[in-house]
């Protein structure tokens, strides 16, 4: 399977969908990301932005992809469409996930609607919620067992968000993935909202059928 996981700025996705991300991986999965800003109008450290989230990938062992937009106004219009419509040609991506619409932030809201729109004919699209989502109610949930650690570490490559200016609260990360796996009956989980998504209920190898001797079982019950 190819994974596009696309987000706003540096750490977006590792905080919406860093634990799915890890589960594709850890199942063979080719996993892309698309970031459509390099973050810069947010605190920085001796590292930039774009070496952490070059790190972050690193780690996940995931391709980089950057949209090149300024931070603060990603557009929703044609020209994120294409650069996201590119990134699903490099990527041949199956499933996609991306920032949910309803958030305060303009760079989540614009990449969530161009996401939908270059994603239109995709059978299988997933957003996810970010510390600014507004009203956000998941009907979808990933098994996250297993997988928290993991994603705290994605999110500790990016340490001017983490370690240096605490906007992000590794705790709360870790809180958040409990409350969604209280959510779906699961120790933790991720949870998104669906545009589309596909799902196959037929199991990839069939068990044989266990051949009964109809008469002798019957000769045995009369016994």
């Amino acid at each position: 399977m190819n994974v596009l996981a696309i987000g706003a700025h540096p750490d977006d996705i590792e905080l919406g969908c860093g634990a799915a991300l890890v589960g594709h991986r850890r199942g063979g999965h080719r996993v892309t990301l698309l970031v459509m800003t390099t973050g810069e109008r947010g605190p920085q450290d001796a590292r930039s932005r774009v070496q952490e989230q070059e790190d972050a990938a690193a780690l996940l062992g995931a391709d980089l992809l950057w949209g090149r937009f300024v931070d603060g106004e990603v557009p929703d219009g044609r020209p994120a469409v294409d650069v996201i419509e590119e990134a699903l040609r490099i990527s041949g991506a199956d499933v996609v996930y991306t920032h949910a619409p309803n958030d305060s932030h303009q760079d989540h809201r614009a990449t969530s609607v161009a996401s939908l729109a270059a994603c239109r004919r995709l059978s299988s699209v997933l957003m996810y919620e970010s510390p600014t989502s507004v009203g956000f109610t998941p009907s979808v949930f990933v098994d996250a067992k297993g997988l928290v650690e993991n994603k705290l570490d994605l999110l500790r490559a990016h340490v001017s968000q983490v370690l240096k200016n605490g906007l992000v609260d590794l705790e709360a990360v870790e809180s958040q993935a409990r409350y969604r796996g209280f959510q779906a009956r699961l120790r933790h989980a991720e949870g998104f909202v669906v545009d589309r998504f596909r799902w196959d209920p037929a199991p990839a190898a069939p068990a044989p059928r266990a051949e009964v001797d109809l008469d002798l079982s019957l000769a045995e019950v009369s016994a």
